[in-house]
């Protein structure tokens, strides 16, 4: 499948409607300084510095929606209660249709509050999580007003969602009617399921997203990497599913067809920052693909995208459909893509900054890539979300007296062989003698050097005043680029 194909199918996004049912809730989040242990009791003191409330469960569902450009119309019950007025708030202002949302009396909103702690004053650590919940199916007064929606609403979507987070709007008979209705209208439906073996409530479905976890517990046994096909076709059986996309977290996932058939379909390598909404942004992902006529291979792929950027974010983050479309042209320009200009490169990671992204940098000439150079940056990658290499130009290598022949390869032959290896997202040249400037112009959250510059970090000051951190990586002994020529020009 080539990428026209994806480009395509994304573009369509627009005017998609997706009828989504499911327990929506509210994310709080309060942010602070954790620096110091409480006198009264050994628990960490958190000074507020910030307080955040998103939609989550089946709302984060809808918010990926709308950020890739399609409709969603929420179904589900909220509290009659000021955080079931932020929930509703929140979802029409990103422009959800909110008239399947029933206002119950007899449960509050379901709220999630997350209190995280502020290491050196940036990296987000959570402490603790307080949940204020009522598990329990709707009244049947409820489920009938939900139900009336979802018929009403069935004939102008393309697709159905169900967002089972195990908090009791969807029921058997819920998850029954829901899928009955859509059956009859010839409308896909899609679950991400809920941790139970209960699947038999979602019989008829098209096809369910479950993680490894979610399945072995349908399957109610552990499951084997060899086994995996076979666990997952037994259940399509039993419940009379179409098919089944397992996520597999960093092993990307695997789409298992009824007739046994399946295809893995690998992720692109990423620091992984929160697991926190990876299963939304999937389900959202392929519900819409599907919409706007994809394949569920095409779908399995777009979806991948999906939840790989999901993870390298702080909590449900939407995954936007120009992240997307970005992630997709990168591919087509394969690794000459990464070689940016300076103000090409501070662009893009503006954009990356504002999804809440960490911009891992270091430097250096790369003259004779060797096998410490590797292990350098594949940990500096692991530090964030995206690596960039600024690389010095020729006329700066030459001007920094490495010895006759420098630099051995040309600034366009080092910066191709950095942008082909997966660790590194981006390389950038400069011409200045030292990388100060780079630096400013980078700006990143962490700045990452070999031990043997612990002497002297260019740019130190810099990163530090702005919260960021320097990082001095050991060195693999026996590899460095001085004892690679004195090797390759002794011999005969």
């Amino acid at each position: 499948m080539t990428n026209p194909q994806f480009l395509a199918i994304v573009n369509r996004f627009p005017k998609r409607r997706i009828l989504l049912v499911g327990d929506f809730m509210l994310d709080r989040y309060v942010f602070g300084d954790a620096e110091r242990i409480s006198p009264e009791a050994p628990v960490p003191v958190l000074r507020v510095i910030e307080r955040q409330d998103r939609v989550g469960g089946a709302g984060s569902v809808a918010m990926n929606v709308v950020a890739l450009g399609a409709e969603v119309v929420c179904c589900g019950a909220i509290g009659r209660d000021g955080f079931g007025d932020r929930v509703l708030s929140s979802l029409e202002q990103a422009g959800c249709h909110t008239r399947g949302l029933v206002r119950v009396g007899d449960r509050p909103t379901i709220t999630k509050t997350r209190l995280v702690g502020l290491a050196e004053h940036r990296h987000r650590q959570q402490l603790i999580r307080i949940d204020d919940e009522l598990v329990a199916p709707l009244s049947t007064d409820d489920e009938a007003a939900l139900l009336a929606v979802v018929r009403e609403s069935l004939p102008a979507c393309d697709v159905v969602c169900l967002e089972d987070y195990g908090k009791g709007v969807l029921s058997p008979s819920t998850c029954a009617a829901v899928i009955g209705i859509a059956r009859e209208l010839g409308k896909p439906v899609f679950v991400d399921p809920a941790r139970s073996p209960e699947w038999g409530k979602y019989a008829g479905a098209a096809l369910l997203t479950p993680n490894r976890a979610e399945l072995e517990i349908a399957a109610r046994r552990r499951v084997s990497d060899a086994d995996l096909s076979a666990a997952a076709a037994a259940l399509i059986a039993e419940h009379r599913f179409d098919a089944l996309l397992i996520t597999l977290g960093r092993d990307g996932a695997l789409l298992v067809r009824g007739d046994g058939n399946a295809q893995s379909f690998p992720t692109t390598p990423r620091a992984v920052y929160d697991n926190t909404g990876a299963g939304d942004a999937v389900l959202a992902m392929f519900a819409v693909a599907v919409a706007a006529g994809g394949t569920f291979e095409q779908a399995a792929t777009l979806a991948n995208i999906a939840g790989g950027l999901e993870v390298s974010k702080f909590g449900c983050v939407p995954i936007s459909r120009e992240e997307v479309l970005h992630e997709l042209h990168a591919a087509g320009r394969g690794s000459r893509g990464k070689v940016k200009s300076v103000a090409d490169l501070r662009a893009e990671l503006d954009g990356r900054r504002l999804r809440g992204e960490t911009i891992v940098m270091t430097n250096g000439c790369f003259d004779i890539l060797h096998p410490g150079h590797i292990e350098l940056l594949e940990r500096a990658k692991a530090l964030g979300s995206a690596l960039v290499v600024a690389i010095n130009s020729d006329a700066s290598v030459g001007a920094q007296n490495k010895g006759p022949g420098r630099p051995i390869r040309t600034q366009t032959d080092r910066a191709r062989m950095l942008a082909a290896l997966d660790c590194v997202d981006y390389v950038v040249v400069f011409d200045e003698p030292t990388p100060a400037w780079i630096v400013e112009q980078i700006a990143p959250d962490v700045l990452v050097k070999g031990a043997d510059w612990s002497h002297l970090v260019v740019g130190r000051e810099f990163v530090e005043s702005r919260g960021g951190k320097v990082v001095l990586m050991e060195l693999v002994e026996g590899y460095s680029t001085t004892k690679e020529l004195d090797r390759i020009r002794s011999q005969p």
